[in-house]
């Protein structure tokens, strides 16, 4: 059956959004009859999926709302969904009424009921999707998301992610790999795992069976055949232990490029972030891992200026980004989150011009590593996956470690691997001629 009703919806935050958002079209599609659109004036129900650990999220999101309702055509409604939504649940009605519901980022699996009930509110961290089968989503990409987890168990001071996502809940394996499978069934070549820490998969089953692990799940995933490429994110360091760094290291499904988010490089500040590692298990963890995979590129996150990040620390820190050769990095100020016990350092806080300047310096110093190790990769081959045509007749795509790739071609080559032989860089990508 056809449907003239249209959605649109705008998606903020992490790549596990990104595929909360499939789910909630997949969803939407399948129940309500929905069909998708890029424009946000034509459609007749308008969703935010909305992020909570980037700075000033709840300004953002009432700023964006604000705008849909100001630009939306009669009649349409307006949803809520996410991390922000999961924290804020029944104030964001009180502040914004013309927002008819609000779904948590526990709750995707609901949209389907709320979605006619003008003021519902469904935000419960309790509430268990780990066993719910999502319509597939039809995202004609040749990656395909797949989430393996729900929720989070770590007590990282700096995050709210555990009270907007509840206690970590693993998904079945059989669910995942048929996922996976579907996946691949309609073009996909490459998968994304994710998961708040996907290395502590199998720790806990809503169903009650025996634990497992995440090695053990990524031998069960590579066997779909038809599947080239597996990626995943984002892995704990506490969590590398050997078993899991020789699987990765002997998988060759397993792309070359791993996420090792660092957050601060000193042991005290570690401590106080509860991360649960410390400066020595880090580069013991990325030297092992360096050792068995020689083309590996390893990114990370990073915070600086953690209330009483004293300038020692900072150098640690340092320390670590020039020992460790981190091939890309997200770095970030800290900044205050509701409902963190971070919150509760202000007595502790850096300076705010010393945190900018860490900051600054932290960047220039990367630039300097990116700078001196982007041409080594000229006039190497790589095999890389064509994911997209650019509008000057160009196609990009992404080696098996990692690196963005530019090279002529046309819409043929997409989801295809091709050669392409290197002839240039930047700071960020490669440039290149497909070679047979």
């Amino acid at each position: 059956m056809s449907s003239n009703k249209k959605l649109f919806i705008q998606t903020l935050g992490c790549q596990m959004n990104d595929t909360d958002s499939q789910h909630i079209v997949a969803e939407l599609e399948k129940h309500k009859d929905y069909s998708q659109t890029d424009v946000m004036e034509d459609a007749d129900l308008i969703i935010i999926n909305t992020c909570s650990v980037r700075e000033k999220p709840v300004q953002k999101l009432f700023s964006e709302i604000g705008q849909f309702n100001k630009k939306k055509k009669d009649g349409a409604k307006i949803g809520v969904c996410g991390c922000t939504a999961s924290h804020l649940g029944k104030d964001i009605i009180k502040r914004a009424p013309y927002v008819d519901f609000v779904v948590g980022a526990r709750n995707i699996s609901k949209i389907k009921d709320v979605v006619d009930i003008k003021g519902s509110v469904e935000i419960s961290i309790d509430n268990d999707d780990s066993m719910y089968e999502f319509a597939t989503a039809k995202t004609n990409k040749y990656r395909a998301s797949v989430n393996i987890s729900v929720g989070c168990d770590k007590k990282c001071t700096y995050c709210i992610v555990p009270s907007t996502r509840g206690e970590e809940l693993s998904i079945p394996v059989e669910m995942i790999v048929d996922q996976v499978q579907k996946s691949v069934n309609q073009g996909a070549v490459e998968v994304m795992l994710l998961g708040q820490n996907v290395n502590s998969y199998g720790r806990r089953f809503s169903d009650g069976r025996e634990k497992s692990t995440f090695t053990k799940l990524l031998q069960e995933v590579s066997k779909v055949e038809g599947l080239e490429r597996i990626r995943f994110t984002s892995p704990h360091p506490l969590h590398m232990d050997d078993e899991f760094i020789e699987e990765f290291a002997k998988n060759k499904k397993i792309s070359r490029c791993i996420h090792m988010p660092l957050q601060s490089g000193s042991t005290s500040i570690l401590k106080a972030m509860k991360r649960g590692y410390t400066k020595e298990w880090f580069l013991n963890r990325t030297a092992k891992i360096r050792s068995l995979v020689p083309d590996l590129r390893i990114t990370t996150d990073i915070i600086v200026a953690f209330p009483g990040e004293t300038e020692a620390d900072y150098q640690d820190t340092l320390d670590v980004v020039r020992e460790a050769k981190f091939d890309q990095i997200f770095n970030f100020k800290y900044s205050p989150r509701p409902g963190t016990e971070a919150l509760k350092m202000e007595d502790l806080a850096v300076p705010d011009k010393i945190g900018s300047a860490r900051l600054i310096e932290l960047i220039e110093l990367h630039k300097r590593h990116l700078e001196a190790i982007m041409p080594t990769y000229v006039g190497q081959t790589f095999s890389v996956l064509v994911e997209s045509l650019k509008p000057n007749g160009e196609v990009c795509g992404f080696t098996d470690n990692y690196l963005q790739v530019f090279a002529k071609g046309s819409d043929e080559l997409l989801g295809k691997f091709v050669n392409v032989k290197i002839t240039d860089n930047s700071r960020t990508s490669l440039k290149g001629e497909i070679v047979q």
